[in-house]
């Protein structure tokens, strides 16, 4: 795959998790709780990757056991943990600390790539890195005031942004053995199965059969999940992960918009500043030199 086509795929991946504010605003409106929240998304991507790789990809259904650790641990960890403890995280600290700390994930990338694969820390990627998180923190409006934590919630805000990065250390592996799509689906397999066991039917069923929700399901479960982690699996093996890492960052930047357009929520200067530094950081590092040697092969 072109390098050009990669970046694209990333950057997408990170604009349409950012999305995932709108159908999860929409889904939380209507009365579903965390448990079904989880549910919906894991177990209805899985429905949804299961039919599409049934009549285009059925290698896909094919994985060796000695493999099986690297998809409990991307579909336990990366995904279902994930979802658990960053919503845990929103209850006891506000959206913007929570944003803040889930978005420390790039840091971690770009750590655990250095220590595993020895990819070079260059200017490029560190300057680019530090600009993204100044970003994230303006664009998350902490500096209007308002903001509160908790030290349960901080620690909970940490542990969502090492669950976030530990799909990309996954991913590394996995893909050393199957394409994008093998990965994609053992992951959402071990979640979507692992999350049936917080999913409250009795509740979502009213849910569901209203239109409101079942839109809200559909971008949730397709726009917001399936998508983007197929553009961002497949970005990886023409991206360097840490500079994957970084580029996803754009999505606080989406949330951010998707307020001011749609929920009519009020954009500040410094939130505009840091859309700017965001978006720098993301051609900062779209026009430096790859010179990792750690790239991801399907």
């Amino acid at each position: 795959m072109k390098k050009s086509i990669s970046y694209i795929f990333i950057l997408l991946s990170g604009i349409c998790w950012g999305c995932i504010g709108l159908s999860n605003r929409m889904l939380t409106q209507m009365g579903m709780g965390l448990g079904n929240r989880v549910f919906v998304r894991n177990f209805g991507t899985l429905v949804v990757l299961t039919v599409v790789f049934g009549l285009l990809h059925r290698e896909v259904f094919r994985m060796k056991l000695r493999h099986l650790p690297i998809f409990l641990g991307s579909g336990l960890v990366s995904i279902l943990l994930l979802s658990i403890v960053y919503f845990q995280c929103q209850t006891l600290c506000s959206l913007s600390v929570a944003a803040i700390l889930l978005y420390l994930a790039p840091s971690f990338v770009v750590l655990i790539s250095a220590v595993l694969w020895k990819t070079p820390l260059t200017g490029r990627k560190l300057a680019a890195l530090g600009i993204s998180l100044v970003g994230c923190v303006l664009v998350s409006g902490v500096l209007g005031g308002g903001a509160t934590a908790s030290l349960p919630g901080i620690a909970l805000g940490v542990a969502s942004g090492l669950c976030y990065a530990s799909y990309t250390v996954f991913a590394h592996y996995g893909m050393t053995h199957y394409s994008s799509y093998t990965m994609i689906y053992w992951t959402f397999l071990v979640a979507g199965l692992g999350s049936v066991l917080l999913a409250d039917f009795s509740a979502l069923g009213p849910i569901l059969r209203q239109p409101k929700g079942a839109l809200g399901c559909m971008l949730v479960i397709v726009v917001s999940t399936a998508l983007p982690y197929y553009l961002y699996t497949k970005g990886l093996e023409g991206v360097e992960s840490g500079r994957a890492s970084i580029i996803t960052n754009i999505e606080p930047v989406v949330e951010s918009l998707m307020g001011v357009v749609v929920f009519h929520e009020r954009m500040t200067g410094w939130m505009i500043l840091g859309v700017a530094c965001v978006l720098g950081a993301v051609m900062l590092l779209a026009g430096g030199k790859e010179t990792d040697g750690a790239k991801q092969r399907a």
